[in-house]
């Protein structure tokens, strides 16, 4: 029999767009190709059938194999079926010892069998699959699957079963059961009880795809509902952990759990809705109801003034079980976070009366943010200090990323920044994708505020991809605030509107303060910097005006520099004065160098004439025992200014090109304007920034630089938007500005100028 092989593709190659129907949105766009295992054909075969719903994002994508792409499937099998029985049988073997999850046990069920190898030729010839010295590597994801699926139930749940015996080691009882599991005929109480013992083992160990995959097997064989429920809420959990977003909803659906739907809220839905959520079932894991001191707590929380305690002894939560203790404690995490992406911070204090009242610890950054949100700047250093302190090595990945967040609260960039590369690496190990591409959302910050922005938007697209990719769109609004932020600072400033607009559009939808506040930022820095300074005090004084969902206390915080530099230069400091001192409260709390940096750099602004000065050197002290070198550029460029108004031109030279060199170095390109109109303002002569003949990347911006090597791999105008979360409109204007500072026509240009002279490349 003639081979079937699918039709030839290029697996490289993005998902075409259908002809008709719905256009997917960019999580959309991510998610499918992850449900098509990255084959094109697949996803092409795939988007003509989505709703409209499906392709908004609102509904899970399909998910299974023959749900996806049954003609490709299809095509597969033939093609499977075309080969002799003897190799069929070596690749149902090998295929049912990769699924769902890899087991390594292909060798030793050869070895126990008697099997002959040889017969794998076979399979070699047409590129089906070939022997390696660990087994059998398949062709690709779809042909593991037709192998397996090919085969008649009988000779699969055959093959299991003889996996299943050979799998006796120290640690292999796990992935033993789960062969068993599924060699099973039909329901039985005993397999499910057995894989449920199995997936906890797993979930201990680290390994929570197969902790999914055991679960969910085991909820199939159970006949109990409630019990069948649980199981399913379990696998749907592990499934989002390990970035398998539309399997986790299509799980979800199944079950009633709302601990479960307020994590799928959190990150893919309403975070206010999410929060009440959660809470509800932190409380419900730990007490049978909201206790009556709690209910009155929070009916009187704005007139307490203080967080209330309450006698955690009179039924401790502890008695339940250490089990129980970290279920609410990760449930109060989720609160927390919530609490951060709204902006509501003041509902800190709920999830932390709900802690004390349980007699749990509250988990991260809770503390901290419950006493800052009062007022008590002092109490609030010492709680997140605790917590920034925790960014050890090999600590749980949901921690770290609260020791990330305490740290950049507390103005310490470098332990912000080991907490969330640990929190990542974590992850990984773990298999939780989910936490891998949140851990790299504040990383980014770490890297933009140390003045690593090129570094920064690299960290910010990666997870970017992996947000999407993963279900994350909350997660995915924040990083496009966050592009925006960086596309502010290097002067892109199409990408800026652009990236600022879609954050706060879906920020909005979503009650999302965080990312809503950034972008409202994000546009005002754009302002200040391009000397728009009556549009940037209006944007900046109007997000200290926007309530949850819509602005954020923290962001607010963060861009009093900005207010007060855009307020002084259009004369009103009144409100500015006030911003100040709150600001200089928090920043001789946390004794930070960066923050009395900039609360010094603000009094030299609200100065008048020569007092300012002392103000600066104070400022430019401070910064140099920190690590915000971008800000201390900006804080040079100003104090250049103000000597220059102030006739001490020899020092205002010296600081200006201080300032000039720093913002040359970050590609911040409308400072290094304001800086070379100041120097040119004194009569300096300044030649253009010499530019290395040996790197042509040196002219371009990190935005420039990503879209041209983009496109010199030969990657269209629309692919290269897909990436990117950018319209190809943007992406033309900005290869039009690649070409003009490069001095050259075409993409033929383009990738000899980069393939021959880009470091690295040879």
């Amino acid at each position: 029999m003639t081979p079937v092989n699918p039709p030839p593709l290029d697996r490289t190659s993005p998902p075409p767009l259908p002809d008709a129907g719905p256009a997917p949105s960019a999580g959309v766009r991510a998610r499918l190709r992850h449900v098509a295992y990255g084959d094109p054909r697949a996803v092409a075969e795939l988007l003509p059938r989505l709703t409209e719903r499906q392709a908004a994002g609102l509904d899970p994508l399909p998910t299974g194999p023959a749900a996806v792409a049954p003609r490709l499937l299809r095509a597969h099998r033939q093609e499977i079926r075309s080969l002799p029985d003897d190799t069929r049988l070596l690749l149902l073997l090998a295929a049912a010892d990769q699924h769902p999850v890899a087991t390594h046990a292909f060798l030793r069920a050869v070895a126990a069998a008697r099997l002959d190898t040889r017969p794998l030729e076979a399979a070699d010839v047409p590129g089906v699959a070939h022997a390696t010295l660990d087994g059998v590597e398949f062709r690709d994801a779809w042909t593991r699957i037709a192998a397996y699926e090919a085969a008649s139930p009988a000779d699969r749940r055959e093959a299991h079963r003889l996996l299943a015996r050979v799998l006796s080691g120290k640690g292999e009882a796990p992935r033993r059961s789960g062969h068993r599991a599924a060699g099973a005929l039909g329901p039985s109480a005993r397999l499910a009880a057995e894989l449920r013992t199995s997936a906890d083992r797993a979930r201990a160990a680290g390994d929570t795809a197969l902790a999914g995959a055991l679960a969910e097997r085991a909820a199939a064989l159970c006949a109990d509902p409630g019990t069948r429920t649980r199981l399913l809420a379990g696998a749907a959990a592990d499934a989002w952990r390990t970035g398998d977003a539309d399997r986790a909803r299509t799980l979800a659906a199944r079950t009633d759990d709302p601990a479960l739907n307020g994590a799928l809220a959190l990150r893919a839905g309403n975070a206010a809705e999410a929060f009440d959520a959660l809470l509800t079932a932190a409380i419900r894991h730990g007490r049978a109801g909201v206790p009556a001191q709690y209910g009155a707590a929070r009916a009187g929380r704005g007139s307490a003034g203080r967080l209330v305690g309450y006698d955690s002894a009179r039924t401790p939560l502890q008695e339940r079980g250490a089990g129980r203790v970290g279920e609410v404690v990760e449930l109060l995490a989720l609160v927390t976070e919530a609490a951060v992406y709204t902006g509501d911070l003041r509902r800190c204090r709920e999830a932390f009366l709900v802690a004390h009242w349980l007699g749990v610890p509250p988990p991260g950054a809770l503390g901290g943010l419950a006493v800052a949100v009062e007022g008590r700047y002092e109490d609030a250093r010492d709680l997140l200090k605790r917590t920034a302190g925790r960014c050890g090595p090999g600590g749980d990945p949901t921690l770290l990323v609260h020791a990330g967040i305490a740290a950049l609260m507390l103005g310490d960039h470098t332990r912000a920044a080991t907490a969330t590369l640990r929190a990542a690496t974590a992850a990984r190990t773990r298999g939780t994708l989910a936490t891998v591409a949140q851990a790299m959302e504040f990383r980014a910050y770490a890297d933009f505020w140390t003045g690593r922005s090129r570094a920064a938007e690299a960290a910010a697209r990666e997870a970017l991809e992996l947000a999407y990719a993963t279900g994350q769109d909350n997660g995915a609004c924040h990083l496009r605030a966050a592009l925006a932020m960086f596309a502010a600072v290097t002067g892109d400033e199409e990408a800026c509107r652009e990236h600022a607009r879609a954050a706060r559009s879906d920020a909005l939808a979503r009650g999302l303060g965080l990312p809503a506040a950034l972008a409202q930022w994000a546009l005002a820095f754009l302002d200040l910097t391009g000397g728009r300074f009556p549009a940037a005090a209006a944007r900046l004084r109007a997000l200290a005006g926007f309530g949850p969902g819509h602005g954020h206390r923290a962001i607010r915080h963060l861009a009093t520099p900005h207010y007060v530099e855009a307020a002084v230069r259009t004369g009103d400091t009144r409100v500015a004065r006030a911003a100040h001192a709150d600001y200089h409260r928090w920043a001789s709390a946390v004794s930070s160098p960066d923050d009395l940096a900039l609360s010094a750099r603000c009094r030299a602004l609200l100065a008048p004439g020569a007092e300012a000065v002392d103000h600066y050197r104070t400022a430019l002290d401070l910064h140099a025992r920190g690590t915000r070198d971008y800000e201390r550029a900006r804080t040079e460029l100003l104090f250049g200014g103000a000597l220059r108004r102030l006739r001490r031109r020899s020092e205002a030279r010296d600081r200006l090109h201080s300032a000039l060199e720093a913002f040359e170095s970050f590609g911040a390109p409308h400072c290094a304007a304001r800086a070379r109109e100041e120097l040119r303002a004194l009569g300096t002569p300044l030649s253009p920034a010499p530019t290395p003949r040996t790197d042509p990347t040196a002219r371009l911006t990190a935005q420039q630089l990503v879209i041209a090597r983009m496109a010199a791999e030969g990657a269209t105008n629309r692919e290269i938007a897909d990436r990117l979360a950018l319209s190809p409109r943007t992406i033309d204007h900005h290869l039009r500005g690649v070409f003009a500072r490069l001095d050259i026509r075409s993409r033929i240009e383009l990738v000899r100028l980069l393939g021959d002279d880009a470091p690295g490349s040879r």
